[in-house]
């Protein structure tokens, strides 16, 4: 969003300084202009913030449509730093070693601390982000993804706008064969931060919820899944405004249009009740 010039320009540095052969790198002003970069940078300045799905889907086609012109593109957040030089070719020879790995979650550290909040570990056992795993989500700011994936899911969900379209894409992902790694060894430094910060944050995540379900889960399983979060998000005890806009963004989900529906296969289901997150929580 152009706000970050001096954090932007040391995530470049650090992607131009990763071992192997040089990445390919983008930079997409959302809704804002992009703060000076070095040669050979691409760019393109959006006129209005299209949010962060939408955003990463311009990134996307600026390497050809689906991003067809590679075969993997990482998504890395603005103010995030790429810890080592090697995190390019450990995704090299991930994607190599195993033709079904569709996408990888890099492990989010804070800079100062070195610690992974239990929000960056995308799996419900989340003590010890050490731990490598498959999983059935990936962080939308630190990830690689085989650029097939696009072609065969479809891009993220624009609409989203803000929260949980990387797990819209990682279920229609699993759902067309592809599998999804968590690992720890891939390291993105980032500082710690609440997601709630943004303004938008309650009423974006109980709509999107709704979203995710009526798009893609079974009939039988929307109104368990989305009963389950609405029991969790009480016991949280938010506050009384925030409340107020989880529950108009729960019935913004309901009234508008979620996109299209393409429910998940059943065997889908169990293959995420296998790896240990069955798409009712």
């Amino acid at each position: 969003m152009g706000n970050r010039p001096e954090e932007l320009r040391a995530l470049i540095d650090s992607v131009a300084k990763q071992d192997g052969d040089p990445v390919r790198i983008a930079v997409v002003g959302n809704g804002s202009p992009v703060p000076e970069v070095p040669e050979g940078v691409r760019t393109t300045e959006l006129p209005e913030n299209l949010g962060i799905p939408g955003g990463r889907n311009v990134g996307i086609e600026m390497f050809g449509p689906a991003g067809r012109e590679v075969d993997i593109l990482l998504f890395l957040d603005d103010d995030g730093l790429l810890a080592r030089t090697d995190t390019a070719e450990l995704c090299r020879e991930a994607f190599t070693a195993d033709p079904e790995l569709g996408i990888v979650s890099f492990r989010i550290a804070d800079p100062d601390t070195g610690e992974t909040q239990r929000r960056h570990v995308p799996r419900l056992r989340a003590s010890d982000p050490m731990r490598s795993s498959r999983v059935t989500t990936f962080l939308g700011g630190a990830n690689a993804v085989r650029t097939r994936v696009f072609a065969d899911a479809g891009l993220l969900p624009a609409d989203f706008f803000y929260a949980h379209e990387e797990t819209d894409l990682a279920w229609r992902a699993l759902n067309a064969g592809w599998q999804i790694d968590y690992r720890s060894d891939m390291v993105l430094y980032h500082p710690t931060t609440a997601p709630s910060r943004h303004a938008v944050y309650h009423r974006m995540v109980a709509r999107n919820r709704v979203w995710l379900a009526r798009r893609n889960l079974p009939l039988p399983l929307v109104p368990v899944y989305l009963g389950v979060w609405l029991l969790l998000t009480l016991l949280r005890r938010p506050s009384g405004p925030a409340l107020k806009a989880w529950f108009g963004g729960f019935k913004e989900g309901w009234t508008s249009s979620a996109g299209p529906r393409r429910p998940m296969k059943w065997r889908t289901v169990w293959r995420l009740t296998r790896l240990g997150r069955p798409p009712v929580i």
